[in-house]
């Protein structure tokens, strides 16, 4: 089965002059831990530097999401994305991985600073809307190790849980689940493409993130050492439909641009070897 990139317009051309394969244009410090790329890594138990929350800090933050919650849900970029996902294709692919589970959760990996810039608070807004929406969609489960304890005890209170281990994105698909990563680094989505190199776990993935079929693209003209980082993203590519998002307005292009929808589909143990060159 051959990949295929359905191009559903990107309303802004990508700028492929900024794009870099290992980290996101979202204005926000990564930490390395998130980028372990050996299979045997081992989970490691995470808590706040900053140990209590600020309730005044808090307060602000939550003001701060309600507001990019409500600029999200009137938004044309929202719109559009509500068209795209309830697309019939779309649609029948999401439904394809749920099978007869009632709902799928969803695992937020890498969502940054939610108090210091707003383009992870987009991001974080457009998961809680989709869960509000979608009655497939379950609980919602958040991990990055630079969040504090304000942030941790904001993102409680919309619902959403903090993890408290460093899973360094390697959450085997036991069943059906949706991983929300929009812009983190490619070391993470082959960390979790690594983790569930099975056919029955493939099959129980759907990955918002960055377009594979550009770091497939990027990977020709790069040196071999990204090729590595990303062996097993660009091996899925021959048995992902992958979908890219609209982003419709420059107020939301940096949150989501070069972003997609990755539905994974191999039928062949034969489709999981790895070559490398």
């Amino acid at each position: 089965m051959t990949a295929s990139a359905k191009l559903l317009a990107l309303d802004k051309p990508s700028q492929n002059e900024n794009w870099t394969v290992v980290m996101p244009h979202r204005g926000k410090k990564r930490i390395h831990s998130l980028r372990h790329n050996t299979p045997e890594a081992e989970q490691q138990p995470w808590v706040p530097n900053e140990l209590e929350s600020d309730p005044e800090r808090e307060a602000k933050l939550i003001q701060k999401m309600e507001f990019c919650i409500k600029k999200v849900e009137s938004s044309r970029f929202y719109q559009n994305f509500l068209e795209q996902v309830e697309n019939p294709e779309i649609l029948d692919s999401f439904h394809r991985v749920l099978g007869f589970e009632p709902k799928m959760p969803m695992v937020i990996y890498g969502i940054g600073s939610i108090e210091s810039y707003e383009n992870p608070r987009f991001q974080l807004s457009l998961a809680i809307l989709m869960k509000r929406k979608f009655c497939w969609i379950g609980d919602i489960e958040v991990f990055d190790p630079i969040l504090s304890a304000t942030e941790s005890r904001v993102l409680e209170s919309l619902g959403c849980s903090v993890l408290s281990v460093n899973e360094q994105g390697r959450r085997r698909a036991a069943k059906p689940m949706v991983f929300y990563m929009p812009h983190c680094e490619a070391g993470l989505y082959n960390n979790l493409l690594q983790a569930n190199w099975e056919l029955e776990l493939l099959n129980h993935i759907v990955l918002f993130g960055n377009s594979f079929e550009m770091y497939e693209f990027f990977s020709e003209i790069k040196n071999s050492t990204v090729v590595e980082s990303t062996m097993h993203v660009l091996a899925a590519r021959k048995f992902a439909d992958e979908y890219v998002i609209k982003t419709a307005s420059d107020d939301f292009f940096a949150a989501f641009h070069d972003s997609s929808w990755h539905f994974f589909s191999p039928a062949l143990d034969t489709e999981l070897l790895l070559v490398k060159n």
